[in-house]
């Protein structure tokens, strides 16, 4: 029974809950779920979050999420393009391209070896969130003022692209490997240290080179 003059509805709480009780209905939004992700991620989290881990963290329910995102590949486009975006910048001066480039391209490297919801956004599909399409704008101006028609500058972006991406996938796979005293003699070793920082400056030095070959030469017969 409930007593006279008193409602049988409990008074709504407006405060973010933890633990087994639950936020209100519609306090929560699609900004601070993908806050809360972005402070999970950015704390080496990533592995162990779910929607539902997600979910009790924010005092809701994992259906309240879902009104927000479509799913947690959703959430992490939402995350990396947060995360890129305060990564990728080069503080080298544009004029001076090879510098820029070289350190544009190094600091997608470590971004993609140091985050891994990153890694696992880039291998999965074509990245077109605001953040990348900023930094391919930005690579594509910079090659572009250095003497590379509008192909050719294509090209060179997509070759810098691709070789960044795939040595960070294979870095990022091999970091936990760790001799085990059997390979003397073997080439395990020397391939292991084809993923270094070093190995990656080596091969980027090399693409430049051929890109240089084609700096200036806009406009020429053939190009």
């Amino acid at each position: 029974m409930v007593p006279r003059g008193t409602s049988a509805v409990p008074p709504r709480r407006t405060a973010r809950l933890s633990g087994a009780e639950r936020a209100p209905w519609g306090t929560i939004c699609r900004e601070e779920i993908i806050e809360a992700a972005v402070r999970i991620i950015s704390a080496g989290g990533y592995e162990q979050m779910s929607i539902r881990s997600l979910a009790s963290k924010l005092g809701v329910s994992p259906m309240s999420l879902y009104r927000h995102i479509r799913d947690k590949d959703d959430l992490l486009n939402e995350v990396v393009d947060r995360l890129l975006a305060e990564a990728w910048r080069p503080a080298s001066e544009e004029e001076d391209w090879q510098a820029w480039i070289v350190e544009a391209a190094s600091k997608l490297r470590a971004f993609l070896i140091n985050e891994p919801a990153a890694l696992h956004v880039y291998l999965r599909r074509p990245v077109v969130s605001p953040a990348a399409i900023d930094r391919m704008d930005a690579m594509m101006g910079v090659l572009r003022r250095a003497g590379l028609d509008e192909e050719t500058a294509r090209s060179a972006y997509g070759a810098l692209h691709t070789y960044t991406i795939g040595f960070a996938a294979l870095a990022a796979s091999r970091a936990a490997w760790v001799t085990d005293g059997t390979e003397a003699g073997s080439v395990a070793p020397q391939l292991a240290a084809y993923t270094s920082a070093e190995q990656f400056m080596e091969g980027l030095r090399y693409l430049l080179e051929g890109i240089s070959g084609h700096v200036g030469r806009r406009g020429e017969p053939g190009q």
